[in-house]
């Protein structure tokens, strides 16, 4: 019995110094976008010579969305003798591909790719069955539900004059942030993660993440090494990872804005974060030492990108901790530490470690001007526990998918919109 209490109160130490390691992360990249010398994305290189860009646009089931999106891309001031858009159907049943076709006839550089047949389904199959016509040298992609700015592609391509640049994310900005509480908290989860955290990165030329959507990436790497892996959910992680592996950088562009659609039920919210945890943790078994023993990879970038590896296996970790207090406090073994020092450690733990996300967020809101949706913070306390079972299925499903090699299905996440409020949004 005594060793069991040993190992619970182990853990319990080991929760807390993770969750200060994770308080400081935050700090510190709130306080280098708040006060530090901000990098600029490349936006302001002058370049007649473009490259060649192709906008993949995965899509099933999309007819209530897509005219947005093709309606904000044909504004973009992109040289359309440089630019095609490949439109990837994936086996919808309602208009959407009637839609594309109408779309097609009117501008020819706009190609749609039906995939109706019984081959592997799902956004990064279709991503593969586009590389290999797309004759652009960067990829930009877009889920069927963004809209993105009038400059975004040209900010997203010039990237790409830098030589060492492999990927490139923008910001994502919620375009129905006031819809309801959900997607108010949502924008603001948005606000620190882009505006604070993605930034602070790059300014420290740490890891900036490439996202699934509103990011582009050169076409080369991904037909060397193969295309996008079929059998990972976060196909945007996993290329994240890989680029860096290989010796490339990810840059980050916070002005490159593009606006998508939120989800507007905790319900499509959960499915959300079940897949995106599911599909990050398979990434983490993967590289998680390949990453770390990486000859091409600086010790501050491995030490970032270890910490945004384990970033959702952290959720499960905390409630497990919660569990092993609940147990030792009915044990009457709480008596961990003794003498003033553990005060000033728990206190340290409760300030900095439960509470540590609200650093970014908090920053983010402020310099994004959120006087009023500032208000909701607080809400957050309440859905941190919803995160954390949401999060901690989905690792159970990438422990499952790893010991089964089952194959992944992809799950698109729920549309709200309809076509009058989007256009009068």
């Amino acid at each position: 019995m005594e060793m069991v209490v040993k190992i619970l109160q182990g853990y319990f130490i080991f929760s807390i110094v993770l969750m200060i390691i994770y308080a400081i992360r935050h700090f510190c990249f709130s306080y280098n976008r708040l006060f530090a010398k901000q990098r600029v994305s490349y936006r302001d290189i002058y370049d007649s010579e473009l490259p060649m860009v192709t906008v993949m646009i995965p899509m099933h089931n999309e007819e209530a969305v897509i005219r947005n999106l093709f309606d904000s891309l044909l504004k973009c001031d992109y040289d359309r003798e440089k630019l095609e858009i490949i439109a990837i159907n994936d086996h919808s049943d309602d208009k959407t591909p009637e839609i594309l076709e109408e779309y097609h006839d009117r501008y020819l550089f706009i190609r749609p790719i039906h995939r109706n047949g019984d081959g592997e389904r799902g956004k990064p199959a279709g991503l593969n069955d586009a590389l290999k016509v797309a004759r652009g040298e960067v990829i930009i992609v877009f889920d069927a539900d963004y809209r993105p700015s009038k400059n975004l592609i040209k900010k997203l391509a010039l990237a790409f004059k830098d030589p060492k640049v492999g990927a490139i994310m923008g910001r994502v900005v919620p375009i129905n942030a006031k819809k309801n509480m959900l997607t108010v908290l949502l924008n603001l989860e948005r606000s620190g993660g882009y505006q604070v955290d993605q930034q602070a990165r790059f300014n420290m030329r740490l890891l900036p993440q490439y996202g699934g959507t509103v990011g582009g990436f050169r076409k080369n790497i991904m037909l060397a090494t193969g295309g996008f892996d079929t059998k990972i959910l976060a196909e945007d992680t996993e290329l994240t990872y890989r680029i860096y592996s290989m010796g490339w950088n990810v840059v980050y562009d916070n002005s490159a804005e593009c606006y998508e659609e939120s989800p507007e039920t905790w319900e499509v919210r959960g499915k959300q974060i079940r897949r995106w945890s599911r599909g990050h943790n398979n990434v983490m078994f993967r590289y998680f030492f390949r990453f770390l023993f990486s000859p091409n990879v600086g010790f501050a970038e491995k030490v970032d990108g270890t910490l945004l590896l384990l970033v959702y296996v952290v959720p499960l970790i905390l409630g497990l901790a919660q569990i092993d207090c609940l147990i030792l406090f009915f044990m009457g073994k709480m008596e961990i530490f003794a003498g003033w020092w553990a005060i000033l450690f728990m206190g340290i733990y409760n300030t900095w470690g439960n509470f540590a996300p609200f650093y970014e967020i908090g920053s983010g809101a402020f310099l994004d001007g959120m006087e009023k949706e500032i208000l909701a913070l607080p809400q957050l306390c309440f859905s941190f526990y919803f995160y954390m079972w949401y999060i901690s299925l989905g690792f159970f499903d990438a422990v499952i998918d790893i010991i089964t090699r089952r194959n992944v299905k992809w799950a698109k996440t729920k549309r709200f919109s309809n076509e009058k409020r989007v256009e009068n949004a």
